[in-house]
């Protein structure tokens, strides 16, 4: 699916992705690296498998669109350097002229020199490239930038005409903010509070469709 959100051309992927054309960048949030060792540590059993299936979306996406810079808005690592997160070290050598920039989120607790290892470069609360202002959650003032932000994982609930419904992940457009799915499988769903003139972008196994704006 392609919009334009303030002139500029993005591409919303099937994969939980943006990609916007003219800056050549990959945009993602809620990676939440790591979580799935965290969760084992705390003797709660979740599958190894999740973490290495977002790292080769991530990879499908990178040879999809040959991006020069990855976005993470927030959430990247999950809490701190454990098994996981050095499966994504030895993804990282594969792709050592890739910018990965990562704006931090309430998880993402590594110390500094875990970033600058893993070739990341941080900001603590936002980046602003204009006409957009990426940061991790949705910020309570606003100004002359869209704001692309994460965090809160937004689901949208479709209808089928036999009472059947289904919840998927999606991408929200409002009046001056974009919240984009997590990229990490291994996360829940929240609604969004809606206004009139607000869209979603429902992400289905086929493809990423527009559902009916709020009324």
């Amino acid at each position: 699916m392609i919009i334009n959100i303030k002139g500029e051309e993005l591409v919303l992927s099937q994969q939980r992705a943006i990609y916007w054309t003219s800056k050549k960048m990959l945009i993602i949030s809620d990676l939440h690296l790591g979580k799935g060792a965290h969760f084992r540590k705390a003797g709660i059993q979740i599958p190894v498998t999740l973490n290495t299936a977002d790292l080769n979306k991530l990879t499908a996406l990178i040879t999809e669109f040959s991006p020069d810079c990855l976005l993470i808005t927030g959430d990247m690592f999950h809490h701190q350097m454990n098994s996981e997160a050095e499966l994504f070290r030895q993804w990282r050598l594969q792709y050592p002229l890739l910018k990965i920039i990562l704006i931090k989120g309430n998880h993402d607790r590594l110390k500094p020199e875990d970033y600058s290892g893993l070739g990341i470069e941080t900001y603590q609360k936002e980046l602003l490239a204009a006409p957009f202002r990426f940061i991790h959650d949705q910020p309570e003032l606003t100004d002359e930038y869209y704001n692309i932000t994460g965090h809160i994982h937004p689901g949208v609930t479709i209808y089928g005409k036999a009472r059947q419904l289904m919840r998927l992940p999606c991408f929200y457009f409002g009046k001056n903010c974009a919240i984009l799915p997590a990229f990490s499988v291994f996360t829940g769903l929240s609604k969004v509070k809606a206004e009139k003139g607000d869209l979603f972008y429902a992400i289905t196994p086929e493809r990423v469709i527009l559902i009916d704006q709020v009324k």
